[in-house]
């Protein structure tokens, strides 16, 4: 799927530089969208304003690369031939431009990484605030929540020469663009790989992994006593008379299974940038995606079809926000206080441009911090004798959502109770995004695989085999 691709770049005052392809621009479909262009224009920006400067604070990497490496290549993004981005180094933004549209932009805003600017707009409409990070010396604490001793000494039952083997046959599927694997394996890390340039610590974009967070955030609260997973959703929105919203439950929207009329018609491709595509909006138009998420009207009851939607999440986002601030408590930070300083991750996660966390897909994290997720997950929510998410969680989140007749999916975790993931045993779930970012745990092998990546068909087949590669250098 790659493209040649030939680049210019010079010198233009404040700007910093200017990128434009200079390979002739391909023929323009008829009636071209205007909107189609804008908005893959923005989603440009923003991968190529994360890539410099959230990425970038780890692995460096130009503008350049970033567009050859990550976005140009895969139909997903469809990027414009006639595309010209600008970079402000000083202002920390990137702006794409094309034929007959408003240029769009993103910035970086420190903690909270980048934000696409509604169209039209000069600046976020936040505040950004740093995030504090309570995490020890990770070279002195030992693994998990440090780095030390996060190989040895090794556990017994692990056959050194298969798991090597899978590993390597992982890194050699090269059309996967695979940039990490972590095998964490009766608590020890047995296997690990990095494409060049990438480390252990480099936080790479996630995806729908978010959501799984997303998850865990709503049982912290659970935990606190601030919410019920029978309780209907705390949305003001849906309380008015006759409102049929106002039937959802929590559980409905951890389950995928709200009703919510939010059409997710996938992101393959120009024709996948459209105002009726409610599911991928969220990622290319600049939106207030809490409102945008809970202003939809229901169109099947609750609880009746599963639909993979990110009204869902979303809707639990804003949820998590109001409770939080309910508290007193900062939002922005809560995430990182509540959670990763207590398993010692840093994971960035973006907002839209009104401070609202993007956790269906806009959240960067290490392989080795997505390892110590699946570890707390593996350990029933307790870390270390530390209990983070209630008690009866973990299996609620892989119990299948009862209106899932696949028995693929719980609560923002997929799972393989249904046996879809072959060589995989039927207890296995995971957090998974898309290009094929997943961190799976596997409890009955107490094991948790993590692999990332931009992998264009997004390499579910090719994890799974991963996966069972991997079952064989250790005993059951």
């Amino acid at each position: 799927m790659k493209r040649a691709l030939a680049a210019t770049v010079f010198s233009l005052g404040c700007w910093g530089f200017v990128l434009a392809q200079t390979r002739a621009p391909s023929k323009a479909p008829a009636q071209e969208s205007s909107y189609s262009l804008e908005s893959r224009a923005a989603i440009g920006a923003h991968h190529l304003c994360s890539g410099l400067w959230v990425v970038g604070r780890v692995t460096t990497r130009t503008a350049k690369e970033i567009l050859a490496q990550d976005i140009a290549p895969f139909k997903d993004f469809s990027w414009d031939s006639r595309f010209t981005l600008r970079v402000d180094p000083n202002r920390h933004a990137v702006t794409v431009s094309g034929p007959g549209i408003i240029p769009r932009t993103a910035t970086y805003n420190g903690d909270q990484g980048c934000s696409i600017l509604p169209r039209g707009h000069s600046q976020i409409h936040f505040t950004p605030v740093p995030v504090p990070r309570k995490l020890p010396d990770a070279a002195r604490q030992p693994w998990p929540t440090g780095d030390l001793d996060a190989t040895a000494p090794p556990p017994a039952g692990v056959d050194r020469e298969a798991v090597d083997a899978a590993l390597d046959w992982g890194m050699a599927q090269t059309q996967h663009n695979t940039r990490a694997i972590v095998v964490v394996y009766r608590s020890k890390i047995v296997g690990e790989r990095y494409a060049a340039g990438w480390t252990p610590d480099t936080p790479q974009i996630s995806w729908s992994e978010g959501k799984s967070i997303t998850a865990a955030l709503v049982g912290i609260l659970v935990r606190r006593g601030d919410l019920s997973v029978d309780d209907v959703a705390p949305v003001k929105e849906w309380r008015g008379d006759g409102d049929p919203r106002g039937q959802i439950r929590i559980r409905d929207l951890l389950h995928m299974s709200s009703g919510l009329n939010f059409a997710n018609l996938g992101l393959n491709g120009p024709e996948s940038f459209t105002r009726t595509n409610k599911h991928m909006r969220v990622y290319f138009d600049g939106l207030n995606v809490f409102e945008h998420a809970v202003n939809q009207p229901l169109e099947i009851p609750p609880n009746t079809q599963w639909r993979y939607r990110n009204s869902d999440p979303l809707t639990l986002g804003r949820i998590v926000r109001e409770k939080v601030e309910a508290r007193g408590e900062p939002y922005l930070t809560f995430p990182q206080r509540a959670l990763f300083d207590q398993i010692g991750a840093h994971f960035v996660l973006e907002t839209d441009a009104w401070g609202n966390f993007i956790m269906t897909g806009f959240d960067y994290g290490s392989a080795r911090d997505w390892a110590r997720f699946g570890l707390l997950h593996l350990w029933d929510g307790v870390w270390q004798g530390n209990r983070i998410l209630p008690e009866g969680w973990v299996a609620f989140v892989s119990t299948p959502a009862p209106a899932d007749k696949s028995r693929g999916y719980g609560g923002l975790f997929w799972l393989n109770r249904g046996g879809a993931w072959k060589g995989v045993p039927d207890d296995a779930f995971m957090a998974s995004g898309h290009m094929g970012q997943y961190t799976m745990i596997i409890p009955s092998r107490d094991m948790v695989v993590v692999r990332m990546g931009p992998s264009p068909g997004g390499s579910g087949g090719y994890f799974t085999e991963l996966v069972s590669r991997l079952l064989k250098g250790v005993s059951p």
